[in-house]
Order: C-alpha cells, then sequence, then structure tokens
C-alpha cells in the first residue's frame, strides 16, 4: 500500500466518553497499515488532551482513556490542539496545560491537514 495519510478530527469532549476511543485506535491501526495517522482536537475535543482528564475515563474492559492515548503518543502519531480552540473553550488555557506529546497549532493547520489527507475522520 503507499503512504498515505489519514486525519482524524475529534471535536467531541470528554462529556461524550464513548466518542473518544475511536480516533486512538483508528490511527494505531492505521500506523500498523503504514499509513500516516494525524489526531486533530478541536473545539470541546481539546478537552481530551487536557492534563489530568484521560485518566477519569475508562469504557467496559478496555484500558483507560490514558493508557490507550501513551501507546497512541509511543506509536509517534500526531496529537494536534487547535489554539483557537484553547482561547474560545479552554480560557486561560496554555500549552503546559496538555498533555506531552501534542502540538498547538493554528485553524489554518487543519484546513491544509484535509486537503492533504487521503481521508479524513470526525469524532
Amino acid at each position: 500500500m503507499e503512504n498515505k495519510k489519514l486525519l482524524y478530527v475529534q471535536t467531541s469532549g470528554i462529556s461524550a466518553p464513548k466518542r473518544l476511543y475511536s480516533p486512538f485506535i483508528l490511527a494505531q491501526t492505521a500506523k500498523a497499515m503504514d499509513i500516516e495517522p494525524i489526531l486533530y482536537f478541536l473545539g470541546e475535543g481539546i478537552t481530551v488532551v487536557t492534563k489530568g482528564n484521560a485518566e477519569k475515563i475508562r469504557m467496559g474492559n478496555f484500558p483507560s482513556l490514558k493508557e490507550v492515548i501513551d501507546q497512541t503518543v509511543s506509536m509517534g502519531i500526531e496529537l494536534m490542539v487547535c489554539q483557537q480552540s484553547m482561547q474560545i473553550f479552554g480560557q486561560n488555557l496554555s500549552p503546559s496545560d496538555f498533555i506531552e506529546g501534542t502540538k498547538i497549532v493554528g485553524a489554518a493547520t487543519l484546513n491544509s491537514l484535509v486537503l492533504e489527507s487521503g481521508g479524513t475522520m470526525w469524532f
């Protein structure tokens, strides 16, 4: 399979735990398939990668969301946080409020990623 890029956009926050695991599991699967996955956190989705939140979420027999995120980061999968969402939804959040492995990016980055990706999924 030729090298392609998939973009996973997380707009749901910690108030919707059933929507939080899929982008990480799909990104890990893409990586195993030699596809370049990128996760972009937008709107309330930034709460997923705000320090201290993922530890509180566990669904069924799955590991905690933090464990899944840690595995995703250890695989070298990029996690991008929308700077404008930090201003709108996070009020006084700074880059140090997010888990290690996240990169703060502007809104134009999302537009570019959508145009560059072979596919985009929203959660």
